[in-house]
Parts: C-alpha cells; structure tokens; sequence
C-alpha cells in the first residue's frame, strides 16, 4: 500500500494537493476510503474517489486545499469487506485509536532554509573568545577591563552592585582572525551573542540597537567578517533581543548617559511608548524583566517601537545588510506570535533564505503557541528538551526519559524544524558539559540536568574540578557528544567545548577561551566528528529509527532510501557487547572512540559505522 500528497498550486495563504492512494485487492472490497488531516486541534476529512483499478491495486484520489501550516498531520482510513481500518505511518491495523507518533507529517508553505539543515554551529560569546591583534579598548564607565585574558572572571557584584561588567575585549578582529581554525573544525554556521551597544558583558541589555558595541568593533568590520565568512562557506547569525532594553540606554537612559530625552525621564520622550507599563499598587510603572531594574521590558504592540525594530530601513533591516543571515531570538516565548511573524516578513525582506532560531527550553508545539506551528514565525528552537534528556541519561541513566523525549520531538515537530534543532554541547545558560559529566554537584531531580545542588556564590567562586572529576567528566563527555551530534538538527558546539573549558553555572561557564591550555585530544575528537557530518550530507534530512535504550547502550540508525549509519554508544564503565544486525558485517567504520569495534563497546566507549 502506498499513497503520494503532490502539490498542484499555490493560493495567497495555502496550497492545494492531489491526494492518492492505492490499496490491494486482497485487502477485500475497498470502500469508504478517507483522507483524514489535523492542525490546531481542527480535523478535517475528505472522501476519496474511486479512480481505477490496475495490477492488482484500487486507486483512489482526492484534492485539498490546505492553508500555510508548518504541521499538518495527516492519515487514512476505510472499510476492507466491511471491517474499518487505519492505514498509518508504520502498518495497518484495526485498531480505533490513533497516538500523535502514528500520525505522517507535511508542512505547507514552511520556508526553513536549506543552508541551516543538519549543520554545524559554532556558539560565540564574544567578550570571551578572542581579542584581535593590535586592538586597543578606551577605558569607559562602568566598565572593568582585564589586563590578563587567563584570568578568572569577576563573579557577582561590585561595590556598587553592578554585576557582569568586566571585559575582555573579545572582538570582532578576533573572531575574524580565527576563521581559519574555526574552518578547520568543520563548522557552517557561527552564531554570536549580542554584539550591539550594551552595560553588560553579556550584551542582552541593549543600550543601542543601531551600533557594535566599542568593545566588539564597528559595523563595518560586522561587514568585513560576514563577507570573509561567506567566501569561505560559513553563515553568520546574530542573538537578537527585543524584549527588553537596558536602563542605560539611549532608549531609557536612566542615568541621563546619552543625550536623548529616555522613557525613563520622560513621558514626553519619543521612546517612551518603547516600554511596557503597568499598574503597581495603583501607580504605572514600567515592567521589568523578572523584577530585574536594569531591564526594562519592551512593548511589543506599541507601533513606534515595532516600526523601529521591524518596519522599513528599522533595525532588522540594517543589520542584514552588514551581511548577516539570521537571528536567534532571545526569550523568544515572552514575544507575542504577532512580532515573532513580523520579525519572520522583516527577514524574509532582506533574505529569502533567512534563517529564525528561537529560545524556547520546552516544547514549542504544546505551549498553545504559533510561533512555529503557524509556518510564519520562527523556523527552529534551542533543543534543552532533548540536551536535558541526554544528559541525564548518561549522568544518571535515565533511560525513560530520553525514550520519551526522542519519542515527542520526533512524532511531535514539523521535519523541517527536527533538522535544524540546536542541539549544543552547552550553552551561555548552564553549565560546561564536562562539568556536568565529572562533578556530583547537581540535582539529580530538579527540573533541568543542569541545576545546582548549591548556587552559593562564594562556593561557586571556590569550585574547581580536580583531576579524577575532569578526567572522569571527559569520558563520559565523549559518548555523549557522539550521540548528540548524530541526531536529527545542527550540531552546535559553544566556544571551547572542543577544548574541554571548564566552568560551573552560567557565570563561570563564561570564561575566557583557554588559547594557551586547549585539550588537543579533544580537539582532534571535534573535528573528526563534523567532518564525518559534512562528508555524510544525507545525514542533514535523514529519518532516525531508535534501536535501543537501556542501561548500558544507546544505539539509533539514520538512514534515507538508500544510506544508512548506526550510531552506538555505551554509558558504562564495562565492555559490553554490540549484538548488531546481520547487514552491518561489512560496513565501514566512520568514527569510534578507543577500541569498540562491530563487536564491542569499550566503557563510555562509541562507534558510528556506514552499510
């Protein structure tokens, strides 16, 4: 039994599909044959027409007219010699009851850009990565400037309870002075946190939207290092943040530092309808993001402020044409679907090929969102979900988990959005994975892998790996990253993590890129990983097929028509043995780690082999 969905034309907000579908004569008398399709809970089907009868198959036909949907998911069913059955994804059955897992998928009118499919990424944030050559950094206000890269950050406040202002003066220069190395470990995207005017090392409290912050470079060398990246093969995205601003902004301007009239101290200021307001003990006041003074929050419906991040010649507009090829939204769950499919027009304006990655730590298909599930918004999402989910199952083998998770991503999101997942080694937000991996200092049970079991800041400050942590955290890191980067989406690696950096919370997980002190073993592991990503392009659509998840090993399969890999990886500190299918005799062998070979997994031992 087979069926084909051909698309025969195009509308303003739709297409339209012929839908076919053939069904053997020994099945019985065929009648009643349905095509059944659902998004946002609405259900539609539609009575296929009897077309022809020929060697041995019924033919049966229908035409639908679907609108822009990024998940439709679709069935059929009908009456063979009067008993009613289901023809799904996987067989036939006589079963009334149908999960989302046994549903087949389509999108309609999901424009996900082919570049972003299974990639690789490299996450930068970019006071921490590297400072170019010869580049001098004035002193400025409130700000630190460490004199000796290799030295620890500043964690937590200073006297004046400032946190997050000490620089290293990471730049542009310096990322652009190590495009070669970051070639070399075979990445085709490089995303880098927020580089506009901001207070703040981490940059997410804008204070200019229209400018490189002074530490990072100018907007001409914004320029120069996407035109670079580009002749030899690499995107560039950029964080976007527009749900707040900082305090001290131009937009703001709390502390009277720029000479624009601020929200903040006036309503009479051309930016106060910038901000979000409400109704405080019976006084307005403006919002801050979760109670914190330094960021106020944005008004997402206010027309001024929409028209100067989204409309013509506005902020989206300026940074594509420096030569950038997407964004990732910030909080992107705390924007409104409206803006969200805004940002999707402003980009599509500029590049057709756009690419939109959101932060979202859950599933986006079950928030009651459209932010993904419209087809007019975003197009994928950080996968916590899924990084929570390996994590524990290597840290604690929870095995269930991590069958479920796979389970839900895989039946759950639009194909295109499961390709282009960021599944990152870790990220700005949590903790270093081979911290993770080698110290007993998380919650075992608390919401994320990541939470700490003490978040002391003097214990934090005081933490270190010794050396059985670090080298214990680096054996189990291997498997893990193993099985992380052959799953569906962009393998992202946060800078450093090719080279085990160290660093505990989302502080000290900042640190300077250990230029001197890298972990070459490590290195050479990383690149040999993406190579066999690039060298293996099926791998950017192919289906994934879960073998087996239990105590000891966790095996997948990629595969498309005609290519196939397995992927093996053990979680234990035993040899155990790989019992694989009799077709894998022969095949070619693409990457292991240690001994295992097609017999053997050695102790948190991988291997990924091609029939």
């Amino acid at each position: 039994m087979r069926h084909q969905i051909t698309q025969i034309a195009t509308t303003e907000d739709g297409a339209s599909f012929k839908v076919s579908i053939k069904i053997p004569f020994e099945m019985g008398w065929i009648e009643r044959v349905k095509f059944s399709v659902q998004a946002y809970g609405k259900k539609d089907a539609y009575q296929m027409k009897h077309v022809k009868n020929d060697n041995n198959y019924a033919y049966f036909e229908t035409t639908v007219v679907l609108e822009n949907c990024a998940l439709y998911q679709y069935y059929f069913s009908f009456e063979a010699n009067g008993v009613f059955q289901y023809y799904k994804r996987e067989n036939i059955t006589g079963n009334t009851s149908l999960t989302r897992e046994e549903y087949w998928k389509m999108s309609v009118g999901f424009d996900v850009p082919e570049w972003a499919k299974g990639a690789n990424m490299y996450h930068i944030f970019v006071d921490r990565y590297r400072k170019g050559k010869d580049v001098k950094k004035e002193p400025m206000p409130r700000r630190i400037l460490h004199e000796n890269w290799d030295e620890p950050p500043i964690l937590g406040p200073n006297e004046d309870g400032l946190w997050n202002i000490d620089f290293y003066g990471g730049d542009l220069k310096g990322i652009e002075e190590t495009l070669k190395y970051i070639k070399k470990l075979g990445i085709d995207i490089l995303y880098l946190s927020p580089i506009v005017t901001s207070q703040s090392n981490h940059r997410y409290d804008t204070a200019d939207y229209e400018n490189v912050d002074p530490y990072v470079g100018t907007n001409e060398m914004l320029k120069n290092l996407c035109d670079k990246a580009h002749r030899i093969g690499m995107k560039i995205i950029l964080d976007a943040v527009f749900n707040h601003t900082g305090d001290d902004s131009v937009y703001f301007n709390k502390y009277g530092t720029y000479d624009s009239i601020g929200a903040y101290q006036s309503t009479d200021s051309p930016y106060y309808s910038f901000y979000k307001r409400e109704c405080i003990r019976g006084q307005h006041e403006f919002s801050y993001w979760w109670g914190m003074t330094n960021l106020p929050v944005c008004d997402g419906y206010s027309e001024k402020w929409r028209k100067f991040i989204l409309g013509e010649g506005g902020v989206i507009d300026k940074w594509f044409s420096l030569g950038i090829d997407g964004l990732r939204l910030d909080v992107a769950d705390e924007l409104t679907d409206d803006f969200i499919e805004e940002i999707h027009k402003a980009v599509k304006r500029n590049k057709q090929d756009g690419f939109i990655l959101g932060e979202v730590w859950k599933n986006p298909m079950r928030m009651n969102r459209g932010y993904i599930s419209s087809g007019k918004g975003m197009h994928s999402v950080m996968n916590y979900l899924m990084v929570d989910a390996l994590i524990r199952y290597y840290k604690y083998c929870d095995t269930g988990k991590l069958y479920n998770v796979l389970k839900e991503i895989m039946s759950e999101y639009p194909d295109e959005t499961i390709q282009t997942l960021m599944n990152f080694t870790s990220t700005h937000d949590i903790s270093r994975a081979i911290e993770i991996f080698g110290c007993n200092t998380f919650q075992q049970y608390g919401e994320w892998a990541w939470n700490l079991q003490n978040d002391n800041l003097d214990w934090i400050k005081a933490h270190k790996m010794n050396k059985e942590e670090h080298k214990y955290g680096k054996m189990v890191y291997k498997p893990y990253a193993i099985s992380l980067a052959f799953l569906p989406g962009i393998f992202s690696i946060f800078y450093g993590d090719e080279v085990g950096t160290q660093g505990i919370g989302n502080l000290e997980n900042r640190v300077p890129y250990p230029w001197k002190y890298r972990d070459k073993d490590l290195l050479k592991f990383f690149r040999k990983v993406c190579k066999v990503r690039k060298q293996e392009q099926f791998l950017k659509k192919a289906e994934i097929k879960i073998i087996k998840i239990d105590e000891e090993q966790f095996i997948y399969e990629r595969y498309d028509e005609n290519e196939t890999i397995l992927v093996a990886t053990s979680r234990t500190h035993r040899k155990s043995k790989l019992n694989l299918p009799k077709e894998y005799k022969d095949a070619k062998i693409l990457f292991k780690i240690k001994e295992s070979n097609k017999q053997w997994l050695t102790p948190f031992g991988a291997i990924a082999i091609k029939k």
